[in-house]
């Protein structure tokens, strides 16, 4: 099928389904970018097991995750697990749990996105509005409370330390998230969304 001039017709950004392998190796450069900007900020800004006041990373998972759906929150997950709880010696169980908390806080701008129809390149007020609500207040709150609290019941901190908890990582992130998140979406999404691993949905 060709089009009135002779040229095939233009695949839409992000309908080409990739090789199977070329996913899992995004989703392994994702993870091992995320575990080491963890195990970065968490050793650098520390004020808690595992947690960080500068954590740097959350933003990068937000927009990865936004850029290539399910495989850059799977590896969000791994890259906390490994980066920010099993390298801080975080309990594997209470981990497997309490890893959960990146995974929430970028689903929920995942999530937004999708349902909402919002442009992740950020064309409008209603996107930039989408993603300081979903993608930088709501999203990091749920991390903050899901966190503190699973440390809490795993035994790693005491209820007495959940509200500083709570507090440093929900401020951490969510001003770390404000101020990166919209800039790389904002500049890199009209670049990013040309290539056939963007996904315009959840998995390719």
């Amino acid at each position: 099928m060709t089009t009135s001039d002779g040229l095939p017709p233009a695949d839409p950004a992000g309908s080409h389904h990739p090789p199977f392998s070329i996913c899992l190796g995004l989703f392994f450069l994702l993870l091992c970018i995320n575990a080491l900007l963890a195990r970065f900020a968490v050793i650098s800004f520390a004020v808690g097991p595992g947690i960080s006041s500068f954590y740097i990373v959350v933003a990068l998972m937000v927009v990865f995750t936004l850029w290539f759906g399910m495989w850059g929150a799977t590896a969000a997950y791994a890259g906390c697990f490994i980066g920010a709880g099993l390298l801080s010696g975080i309990p594997a169980d209470v981990n497997l749990f309490w890893s959960l908390a990146d995974f929430w806080q970028v689903l929920i701008p995942l999530v937004a996105f999708r349902y909402l129809q919002a442009d992740p390149a950020l064309a409008s007020r209603r996107d930039l509005a989408i993603v300081l609500v979903f993608g930088v207040l709501l999203n990091n709150l749920s991390g903050a409370l899901w966190g503190s609290v699973t440390l809490v019941l795993g035994g790693v901190i005491p209820w007495s330390s959940a509200g500083s908890a709570f507090s440093a990582w929900w401020l951490g992130n969510s001003v770390v998230c404000l101020i990166l998140v919209p800039a790389i979406l904002y500049i890199f999404t009209p670049i990013v969304r040309t290539h056939e691993l963007f996904v315009n949905a959840y998995w390719h």
